[in-house]
């Protein structure tokens, strides 16, 4: 293979059809470059290189060099190094348990806050019922108290009114 480099590649993502055949190739003014075939381009020989030849090369390279960056990147970003500020190893297993125990009584402080903030909406709504409570029992009694007002003030006129009527046919009796 490397007595064939440098390699000529044409490349094109253009098909057309040659004789009862369609192809990948690219047009010119002077003619048809087809893009697989060895006698126009190196393509197929560069492809055999790189996919047949070096691919276990390449995997190796992505997992030791872009895996193993991107793993880094994204632990730090998490909080989480291989070295500390000393230069010192450090154990993931350490920075984990931390980080989990901070993670917890985070969590935990914010279920007290939201405990104390339920119990005080509690104790607030208990309060506004209370009052609006002590606002319909006031309502009520006055109500009532109306209510005994206007039906002795009835009692008193009915007794009026009966006095009346006594005292007339009394006098239309005596007359």
């Amino acid at each position: 293979m490397n007595s064939h480099i440098p390699f000529a590649v044409v490349g094109s993502t253009d098909f057309v059809k040659i004789g009862n055949k369609t192809v990948r190739a690219r047009q010119y003014p002077w003619g048809t470059v087809q893009v697989e075939n060895e006698s126009h381009c190196d393509f197929v020989k560069l492809r055999e290189m790189l996919i047949r030849t070096n691919m276990e090369d390449m995997r190796e390279k992505t997992h030791a060099r872009h895996y193993e960056l991107y793993r880094r990147r994204r632990l730090a970003q998490m909080g989480f190094s291989d070295v500390d500020a000393d230069n010192k190893p450090v154990s993931f297993q350490q920075t984990f348990e931390q980080k989990r125990s901070a993670h917890l009584l985070q969590l935990q402080q914010k279920e007290d806050e939201m405990k104390q903030m339920f119990v005080q909406r509690v104790k607030e709504k208990e309060a506004e019922l209370k009052e609006a409570e002590k606002e319909l029992h006031a309502k009520f009694e006055k109500l009532k108290k109306d209510h005994t007002e206007e039906k002795k003030r009835l009692e008193d006129l009915r007794k009026k009114i009966e006095d009346d009527t006594i005292e007339f046919n009394r006098r239309k009796q005596q007359t």
